[in-house]
């Protein structure tokens, strides 16, 4: 298939607040001008573009004293406020993605919630809890009954979907897993009629070259920063 036609890219801006204003407002948590995901599900919030000191007192009250707090965007962070990570994310969207079924994938749901988060420890490609699988449709693969491989959707916004939670066993890995679930889970995002992106860390090479190979576009540069609240 060939790409999907993108149509108003400008609500990959600000991705957490797209979603929670539209496909995933089931989600979401609001006080003022700050909004946040169920906690249980992601910590994913979101601020105004210029987010004033009252927007940051909204955003305390939404995540609670020493609460933590998944930002996109360059935000100033103000006094009493910790910074516990800070980086450069590549945004890529689905260009040329020859998407395809993957006929080895189960779904995943609920009951494989400590298999997933296993698999997670073990790989680290980044947040998930015990409710994330709830965002979207998660794919795996299985080998002698265990679960080696997962890709899911996460945040989903107007007419597009995140790709996420792409992570290989190690022992695994070179198998070319993570490729064919990212192109089954794009599939299902295009069934939709909505256009695939995800993220990857601005200093992982390997992983940008192989979304490009693959046919996602790198849009932009976000800035991702891990929040506490003060005590």
């Amino acid at each position: 298939m060939g790409g999907a036609h993108v149509i108003d890219t400008a609500v990959l801006d600000d991705p957490t607040g797209a979603a929670l204003s539209g496909p995933h407002g089931g989600f979401a948590r609001r006080h003022g001008q700050a909004v946040c995901y169920d906690p249980a599900v992601t910590l994913f919030a979101a601020l105004p573009a210029v987010a004033g000191s009252e927007a940051w007192d909204d955003l305390a009250a939404l995540v609670g004293p020493g609460g933590t707090a998944v930002l996109i965007g360059a935000y100033p962070v103000p006094a009493g406020w910790k910074i516990t990570w800070r980086d450069d994310v590549v945004q890529l969207v689905d260009a040329t993605v020859a998407v395809a079924d993957e006929p080895t994938a189960v779904p995943l749901g609920a009951a494989d919630v400590p298999e997933m988060l296993d698999l997670v420890e073990r790989t680290r490609p980044g947040p998930f809890l015990a409710r994330t699988v709830e965002m979207g449709s998660y794919l795996g693969v299985r080998r002698d009954g265990k679960l080696v491989a997962m890709a899911g959707e996460r945040m989903r916004l107007p007419g597009f979907t995140e790709i996420s939670a792409v992570c290989t066993d190690p022992a695994y890995r070179g198998q070319g897993l993570a490729t064919r679930l990212i192109r089954a889970v794009a599939a299902g995002v295009r069934r939709r009629g909505e256009t695939p992106y995800l993220h990857a860390a601005s200093d992982n090479t390997g992983a940008i070259r192989l979304y490009e190979a693959m046919g996602f576009a790198v849009r932009r540069q976000l800035t991702f920063t891990v929040v506490v609240a003060p005590d």
